[in-house]
């Protein structure tokens, strides 16, 4: 299990402010953290070195790209060895509607995330993606009426 590294109040404060709005100016993170700007930016490094932070993204609105029905797939995979596994999982990544894959313990071994265009996308998907391959047993599908998202993500308080 990978170590976490020691971070202070102010390392806090800098990942919260990041993880709000990853485009914030070294300059006016530095300001929101009350440090200097040179300080500011190294910290930032030091956090990427260790792998704290992993990079930036950019979050975009599935609907207005024309995909605007979102779904969670729990997928079985039978048998659930890794001949069969890292080419599934090669190939739902290779699929446009694929958001995330989330490799899972319990009845079902996949969670995927999809953005389609319709339901008969979403069917399309299902049927000639997923369960038209010879490992899968099983493709469970919720629709997603609504999403929010977390707080920043921070280390457990002591």
């Amino acid at each position: 299990m990978a170590q976490s590294i020691k971070l202070d109040p102010v390392d806090l404060q800098i990942l919260a402010a990041l993880q709000n709005n990853a485009r914030i100016s070294n300059k006016e993170l530095a300001a929101t953290v009350d440090i200097a700007a040179s300080t500011c930016l190294d910290r930032v490094n030091r956090l990427r070195e260790t792998g704290v932070i992993l990079g930036y993204g950019v979050k975009v609105d599935p609907e207005k790209l024309g995909r605007p029905l979102q779904a969670l797939l729990y997928i079985r995979v039978q048998p659930h060895r890794r001949p069969l596994v890292d080419p599934f999982v090669e190939h739902v990544l290779t699929q446009p509607e694929t958001r995330e894959l989330y490799h899972l313990t319990g009845p079902d071994d996949f969670l995927l995330h999809v953005a389609a265009e319709n339901a008969r996308a979403l069917q399309r998907l299902v049927l000639d993606e997923l369960t038209a391959r010879e490992e899968v047993a099983l493709v469970h599908t919720n629709l997603i009426f609504q999403h929010w998202d977390g707080k920043p993500l921070l280390p457990p308080t002591e």
